[in-house]
């Protein structure tokens, strides 16, 4: 009589471990998800600032993150998205930097003088490269990103106007509300070509500066 050789026996789970079922599993990327798509921005933003919109490659962007050249896409669609991610990052985190003053509720000058200051901090120091990328390379938006930006930073400065309005109530504002407004923010905007904060100049020096150009010394 012949015999056959027993079937072989698998311990139970064994095929169901061979052929995973339901989602797969997530890569390193997705798995830290929010830090990594902030490295891309936080590189994005540097190189578009030193180097420009234009002249800067997505795979410099990931070089920058010490990532793939394709794992950019991973978070963004496009260099085009991520240059309008850079920009609404900048001026929401300059939203909230302002909306966390304590000087806002003060007198006049002294609301003006904290603005001014928290601008300058937004210009020049900790995530400094978002703003000035702004300022520069909006002509490379698209117009959906233009508009989403333009609402942004009518929100920024809605918290201005207020306070300038009581300084030109009081007479001590030293031209037009609206004139003012397009001024301030046009000589603030300007340090970012020139300040240097290795220089004696402090951020604290240059807000007595700029209270000194548009704001009269206290009237008797």
């Amino acid at each position: 009589m012949t015999t056959r050789p027993s079937p072989t026996v698998h311990p139970r789970g064994a095929a169901a471990a061979k052929r995973p079922r339901g989602r797969p599993r997530k890569t390193p990327d997705e798995l830290d998800e929010g830090n990594r798509r902030r490295v891309v921005l936080d590189a994005a933003a540097r190189l578009f600032r030193r180097k420009g919109y234009a002249a800067t490659t997505t795979r410099d962007i990931a070089a920058a993150a010490r990532m793939h050249a394709g794992s950019p896409f991973y978070h963004f669609k496009s260099k085009g998205a991520l240059l309008g991610a850079v920009m609404e990052a900048g001026m929401r985190a300059a939203i909230a930097r302002q909306a966390g003053s304590r000087e806002l509720d003060a007198e006049p000058v002294t609301a003006l003088r904290g603005l001014i200051r928290g601008h300058f901090d937004t210009l020049h120091g900790a995530g400094r490269d978002f703003i000035p990328v702004m300022l520069y390379e909006a002509r490379s938006l698209s117009a959906k990103q233009r508009t989403t930006i333009a609402r942004l930073q009518r929100e920024y400065e809605s918290a201005w106007l207020p306070v300038l309005d009581a300084l030109a109530a009081s007479g001590r504002l030293r031209c037009d509300v609206a004139i003012a407004r397009l001024l301030i923010f046009g000589a603030l905007n300007w340090s970012v070509q020139w300040f240097d904060p290795k220089k004696t100049l402090s951020l604290d020096d240059l807000t007595d500066a700029a209270i000194a150009m548009f704001v009269h010394e206290e009237l008797t």
